[in-house]
């Protein structure tokens, strides 16, 4: 099986509404990304979590960044087009302007 990273994209009005939500509010909204997650099954290797600002670090140097990644997962399958599949009708994508981007891992002998 091959691993792929999974980065979830939005508007950042979203990560700020995540933030300010009261705890029963982010309860009802995991339980949809726990359907999906039963959904997924053993393609899963890692849920992932939501992620906050960052920093941006260059040979010159070091910046905050605003940016629209608010959250990470990591799956496996046979290929990319099975690991795109895993995310048929997922949660994220009820958000306007969401995206989810699936890259494959490569995997250098060694490391």
């Amino acid at each position: 099986m091959k691993k792929f990273v999974v980065l979830y994209l939005g508007p950042r009005s979203t990560q700020l509404q995540m933030l300010e939500s009261t705890p029963e509010a982010a309860q009802e909204g995991l339980k949809a990304w726990n359907e999906w997650g039963s959904r997924a099954g053993d393609g899963i290797v890692d849920m992932g979590n939501p992620l906050l600002e960052g920093r941006e670090i260059t040979a010159t140097g070091t910046s905050d960044t605003a940016t629209e990644i608010g959250g990470y997962a990591i799956v496996q399958a046979e290929d990319i087009d099975r690991a795109q599949a895993l995310f048929d009708n997922h949660p994220h994508l009820m958000t306007p302007g969401a995206k989810i981007h699936v890259h494959e891992v490569l995997v250098l002998p060694g490391m």
